[in-house]
């Protein structure tokens, strides 16, 4: 990406799925930050529950064990948002929604794993892996092609697409 593009991608609007090629969401997409996935639960209250990711260049792709509840109520309500933020000055914030494709898995998810080794290293990473994975063993696999993209960093994206002098008069009599 040159730096024209780069420049072309932080002009766009929040929602704009092109947002993923800019610099703070590859960083975030590529960091070891949990993502925080929000749905709504069974029972209608909503809920956010930080988790491993791997982004596979397409999908945000999370995972559970078989028989945790979000796994009905992802089903049953499928759209999500999800934030991957650094608690970074300032910080650094990509949020994403779509729709979740949970898929049960006989075994470890293959992204689970690559988490795994992204988040801990090789060795512990296989460790970790190893740890659960028993005959037997049933995972849900959550995927979640982003449908709207936002981007925060404080200096060139604020929220609510203000510039950056109305940010900071903000909060101001």
């Amino acid at each position: 990406m040159t730096i024209d593009d780069h420049k072309d991608v932080m002009t766009l609007p929040q929602g704009d799925v092109r947002l993923l090629d800019s610099d703070v969401a590859r960083r975030l997409l590529a960091s070891t930050e949990l993502a925080r996935l929000a749905y709504v639960a069974a029972d209608g209250t909503p809920r956010v529950f930080p988790m491993l990711f791997h982004w596979t260049g397409t999908d945000l792709v999370m995972s559970t064990f078989a028989g945790a509840a979000k796994i009905a109520a992802l089903r049953a309500r499928p759209d999500v948002a999800i934030t991957i933020d650094a608690a970074s000055t300032p910080p650094a914030v990509l949020l994403v929604r779509g729709r979740a494709s949970v898929t049960d898995v006989a075994g470890i998810v293959p992204e689970y794993a690559l988490a795994q080794h992204r988040y801990a290293g090789a060795e512990q990473g296989a460790a970790n892996v190893a740890a659960v994975d028993h005959p037997g063993t049933r995972m849900a696999r959550i995927a979640v092609r982003p449908t709207w993209v936002g981007v925060l960093d404080f200096q060139t994206r604020l929220p609510g697409g203000a510039s950056t002098e109305d940010f900071e008069r903000r909060g101001q009599s």
